[in-house]
């Protein structure tokens, strides 16, 4: 009995070690919900882990073409790949704000996401705040970034067109609610070549 155990276990073992030698070749891209399907599962989506991609290695000085890609539920989302504390990437789909040679990545907390507190609402804010060394897939390219949270609320309103970051609501018998919590991370390459 011991010994059925025992190669059961190592059984299960290589197969999943084998699994993830194949994902880490051909890589295992995030899910891409329509708007409607990404509403219904409560804003959530299904995450990927690699990416694949040709890592483009030149210094970018203007990120406004980025805006093509701006749709999160198209074919041309852009993907963002952190890095773990167990050692397997999580990738998710995000939406990237451009701001000629700036790049900034933002995302939002609504819903039962604003009951935990800031990064535990979503799995790959706590992936950059404790690493925060990413790799974004833009079209067909992968690009080695290091991300930093803004943490000035003003500076956040101001690339929100003056919104306020903390977006509140009132219910129907008058009282206010914090509806949604924006956060944007300021993006730098690295891994670039001195020029």
């Amino acid at each position: 009995m011991a010994k059925s155990f025992k190669i059961g276990v190592l059984v299960i073992g290589v197969l999943i070690v084998g699994t993830l030698l194949i994902l880490r070749v051909t890589g295992l891209a995030p899910g891409h919900p329509s708007a409607e399907e990404y509403a219904n599962a409560g804003r959530s989506a299904r995450p990927g882990l690699w990416l694949t991609g040709e890592v483009f290695r030149e210094a970018v000085k203007n990120w406004d073409w980025v805006n093509q890609f701006s749709d999160p539920f198209g074919e041309n989302a852009t993907e963002l790949e952190t890095r773990t504390w167990y050692g397997i990437p999580h990738s998710v789909t995000v939406l990237l704000v451009p701001r000629g040679d700036k790049l900034y990545l933002q995302s939002s907390a609504q819903t039962f996401r604003l009951d935990k507190e800031f990064p535990y609402g979503k799995a790959w804010w706590r992936n950059v705040e404790r690493d925060p060394r990413v790799r974004l897939k833009i079209g067909e390219k992968i690009y080695e970034m290091t991300v930093v949270l803004i943490q000035d609320r003003a500076e956040v309103a101001q690339l929100r067109g003056g919104r306020d970051p903390i977006v509140k609501e009132t219910d129907s018998e008058g009282n206010e609610y914090i509806s949604e919590e924006w956060h944007y991370w300021r993006v730098f390459q690295r891994n670039v070549p001195e020029y």
